[in-house]
């Protein structure tokens, strides 16, 4: 007999969350191993003693971590979304009749807890990661890839001179409609400090980025968007963003220019946990930030016990005072080097002993001065010989050209360094870390801007995205803490035989006649602590 199903509501009905959702459900087995209750104590100084009750701290990290696990950027989507799903209100710990938080109550609760608090989350879920043996700790790899910023470049307006700033402001309430120079999209607040405003550009660099301009609007007329009406050569030296003046201009090759953050993060190679995460402003090279991440991560593996040894990066962070500096505080750097960067002349003999160079007729070119380059600011070693003994040399020519009376020519500083670190990295070892960096670090970036929210910044100011860009990092590290706590479980015969393989390898270890692997030679080793 055919069935027909007449839905009619309820006055009253008996119903519980619990049954409802299956026990291997995510948000359930979430719930069952996420423990915030610790910022109640770490919130409190941010609330009065009186007046309305706020949304529950524990509350508004879950819904942010939901967002995160949902793909979610905008506020008022991730309410709406969390309203029809039973696990996610089981998950917050909300009855299906119980409404959810406003949605402005979740940004305007980010914008009250500092960064810290964040961190704090952040560090306590990579505890827990540490706890279950998915740290191996002693190499990390290091990498950063721009976010987009919640501003758009067509509200960029022009930086002036510090000493033009105050008469440039009072022509700003006469100026009309129509001024030439008026942004393509007035922005509604111009956030921007007047030290924002001013031009922080030297005279060549204005110079440079003039002749810029030129090209771009001459030479490179086929250049994607050089043909567009208002096109224009833009540049964090002439350009600010009044809407978010923390957002800098970048680039990337083949693509077009827009304002974004730096995101530097750090993933640790046993199994892709991500042990630091940071925003930067993204005006600057990744080199000038490795003397800011290294301390903060070293420190944190360091409060649990674990050892870091191996720093793998790409060739961006390459610098002789990153290798110098990480060399100092005992870390091995698996840096590649800029393509541009030579020990010396070619047929140049360098002569560590006497700190000098052989050119190719034996002749001696001595050390002459440190100083630094005016272009890049590193530190460098200059070297010169004496015209006399250049103007009778047969390769005169060759060597020095056609105006130049003597050789001269300039080394980095850091030299040494630079040759340790090249070593190492076209070493076997060297090349097993390039691998394990682009199968680890790269991947997990991917993941964060794909699929965990970290594709646009939905926040004003570097502190906002800090915060955004540290959620997405737990989103991320409790994702793969719930994954592998499924994969730990062994049969009995697995475990008796890492068992046995412990006991062989301590055996040996007590022999007389047994060579132990140095730990260059065997890359990433298994812990077998817990068999």
């Amino acid at each position: 007999m055919q069935g027909k199903k007449e839905y009619q509501e309820k006055l009253f009905t008996q119903f519980r969350m619990s049954d409802r959702i299956p026990k291997e459900n995510f948000y359930r087995r979430l719930n069952g191993e996420l423990d915030l209750h610790f910022l109640y104590v770490l919130t409190r100084p941010y609330y009065g003693d009186s007046g309305q009750k706020s949304i529950d701290p524990t509350v508004f990290f879950k819904l942010c971590l939901v967002g995160y696990l949902e793909n979610i950027i905008s506020d008022r989507q991730l309410i709406a979304h969390c309203s029809l799903r039973l696990d996610i209100l089981y998950f917050l710990g909300y009855d299906i009749d119980e409404e959810l938080p406003w949605h402005s109550t979740i940004s305007r609760t980010r914008q009250l807890y500092p960064e810290k608090v964040f961190e704090e989350v952040f560090t306590r879920v990579l505890i827990m990661c540490v706890d279950k043996g998915m740290v191996s700790g002693h190499t990390q790899a290091i990498d950063s890839a721009p976010i987009k910023a919640n501003a758009s470049m067509d509200t960029l307006e022009l930086k002036v001179p510090e000493e033009e700033l105050e008469d440039h402001l009072k022509k700003l309430r006469h100026i009309s409609s129509m001024d030439k120079q008026k942004p393509i999209r007035k922005a509604k607040e111009n956030k921007a400090s007047d030290a924002q405003k001013k031009i922080s550009a030297t005279k060549q660099e204005l110079s440079a980025i003039k002749s810029r301009n030129k090209k771009w609007s001459k030479d490179q007329d086929q250049r994607t968007g050089a043909n567009n009406k208002n096109s224009k050569y833009t540049s964090n030296k002439t350009h600010y963003s009044p809407t978010d003046p923390d957002a800098k201009i970048s680039v990337k090759p083949g693509k077009a220019r827009k304002l974004n953050y730096m995101s530097q993060l750090s993933v640790d190679t046993g199994h892709h946990v991500i042990t630091d995460i940071k925003a930067y402003k993204a005006d600057k090279k990744d080199s000038q930030y490795l003397q800011d991440i290294v301390p903060r991560l070293k420190k944190r593996l360091n409060k649990q016990g674990i050892l870091w040894q191996n720093l793998v990066a790409d060739t961006g962070y390459s610098d002789g005072e990153n290798y110098a500096f990480l060399e100092k505080i005992g870390l091995r750097s698996f840096i590649p080097p800029h393509g541009t960067y030579k020990g010396g002349p070619e047929d140049f003999e360098y002569v560590k002993q006497e700190d000098h160079y052989l050119c190719p007729e034996g002749h001696i070119v001595p050390f002459k001065k440190v100083f630094n380059d005016y272009r890049t600011g590193s530190k460098k070693k200059e070297y010169r010989i004496s015209s006399k003994i250049c103007r009778d040399c047969p390769i005169r020519k060759q060597c020095l050209g056609k105006t130049a009376q003597e050789k001269k020519f300039s080394v980095t500083y850091y030299r040494e360094e630079y040759e340790r670190n090249n070593h190492r990295v076209s070493s076997n070892q060297g090349r097993y870390m390039k691998s394990k960096r682009q199968s680890t670090v790269e991947p997990v970036f991917g993941t964060l801007t794909q699929f965990m929210g970290l594709r646009k910044i939905n926040t004003i100011g570097i502190e906002q995205a800090n915060k955004v860009m540290h959620l997405s990092a737990i989103a991320y590290n409790l994702k793969k803490y719930l994954k592998f706590t499924s994969k730990v479980v062994r049969s009995d015969a697995k475990s008796l035989a890492l068992y046995l393989t412990h006991c062989f390898w301590h055996i040996l270890s007590r022999s007389s006649h047994f060579k132990p692997f140095k730990k260059d030679e065997i890359g990433d080793r298994k812990n077998y602590s817990h068999a």
